[in-house]
């Protein structure tokens, strides 16, 4: 049998017919830049995230640099983010000048740990950028409260979690991405609300964040060739968002049939005394962009290495430290190490997780993980 990470064939078949209209009627009409598709779908986003504005962007890197150039970020201020993620979260600091001070996660949620903000805030620290990292999201009701008391920007890099609810103290419910000053997201094609190439977009609430968005994704400008500011030129393809307004109608049940496969992986590996199933968070729903275990007595790469003979995928996601990484060598001192992020490192893997649920395949990869246990 031949396993994917993600099947998105499978998906595409399902959703083929409305899925080639859309493109098709994109052909038809020409209108390849901001055709009607970009704005219907932006509306239809709005209203799923129950958020003022969608801002529409070329990527999800795009999206977290164009979100920091909005709220006015200068050259030397310090932004606050997990060590444990994705090196665009840290990438686009670089990029413009700020400075990345890289923080230790949880070791059961992966999501960043609250004492270290404490730990590293400084007179210089402008703002945090929380990573909802593998599908649910981070404690955003202290995160928020630790924000407001010191004048920080919130940044939610919502790529992994789109669609995933956050329940506050008081009941309030709402979707990640929303809950920050700003929020970033992807739909690479191998996210849980993918486009077939590249795709991106920023949440927020407030109109005059908003409104520089828009203007810096749009060179700079509100009203054509007047440009009041340098921006850039970062766009979400008329195709793409029409098979993302196909796609994001179904996102609930892909969010469903995502946590039927983690459910199914989670009763029956859950026995295993050398490795830990995902937490589920009490605040957060997932959505399990990934299915993470750690794999503990060092067995990590061997289970890798053994699931690869079998033809099953896997993927470890990841396996440096961004300080560990050749290009953040600048922003931390000889010997900079983070405990939980070095032990995470060594002992996580992601199994397959998607929409098409294959009763045969789960059963097949769950029999040789207990194989490998038991050799």
């Amino acid at each position: 049998m031949k396993i994917q990470m993600v099947d998105l064939k499978g998906q595409y078949e399902k959703i083929k017919t409305e899925v080639d209209a859309g493109i098709q009627d994109c052909i038809n009409n020409t209108a390849f830049i901001n055709g009607p598709a970009v704005k219907e779908f932006q509306q239809d986003f709005e209203k799923y995230l129950n958020v003022k504005h969608v801002i529409p962007c070329a990527n999800g890197t795009d999206a977290l640099q164009i979100a920091m150039m909005a709220l006015g970020l200068k050259q030397g201020d310090e932004i606050i983010c997990p060590a444990f993620t994705y090196v665009a979260t840290a990438e686009v600091m670089g990029l413009l000048g700020l400075i990345p001070i890289m923080v230790d996660v949880n070791e059961d949620t992966f999501d960043i740990q609250l004492e270290d903000l404490e730990k590293y805030l400084t007179p210089n620290t402008k703002a945090i950028v929380p990573v909802h990292l593998y599908g649910q999201g981070a404690d955003m009701e202290r995160i928020l409260a630790f924000a407001e008391k010191h004048s920080l920007f919130v940044i939610e890099d919502n790529a992994q979690a789109i669609g995933s609810n956050y329940t506050f103290s008081d009941g309030t419910v709402k979707k990640t991405g929303t809950v920050g000053h700003i929020g970033c997201t992807s739909f690479f094609p191998s996210k849980n609300l993918g486009c077939y190439g590249d795709g991106g977009a920023l949440m927020t609430n407030d109109d005059e964040i908003a409104l520089k968005i828009r203007m810096i994704a749009n060179h700079g400008q509100e009203k054509k060739y007047h440009h009041k500011i340098l921006g850039c030129n970062s766009r979400l393809d008329t195709i793409q968002a029409a098979v993302l307004k196909v796609k994001l109608a179904h996102l609930d049940e892909y969010s469903a049939a995502r946590n039927k496969m983690a459910d199914y992986y989670d009763e029956h590996l859950a026995g295993i005394s050398e490795i830990s199933v995902p937490k589920r968070s009490e605040n957060s729903t997932h959505v399990f962009h990934q299915y993470t275990l750690k794999v503990k007595n060092g067995k990590r790469d061997g289970l890798q290495k053994y699931l690869a003979e079998k033809n099953i995928p896997s993927m470890v996601y990841y396996p440096l430290p961004l300080y560990r990484q050749e290009a953040f060598q600048q922003y931390v001192h000889e010997g900079f190490s983070l405990p939980i992020t070095e032990q995470l490192c060594s002992e996580v893997i992601s199994l397959p997780v998607h929409t098409e649920f294959d009763q045969e395949v789960l059963d097949y990869i769950i029999s040789e993980i207990k194989n490998y246990f038991n050799s």
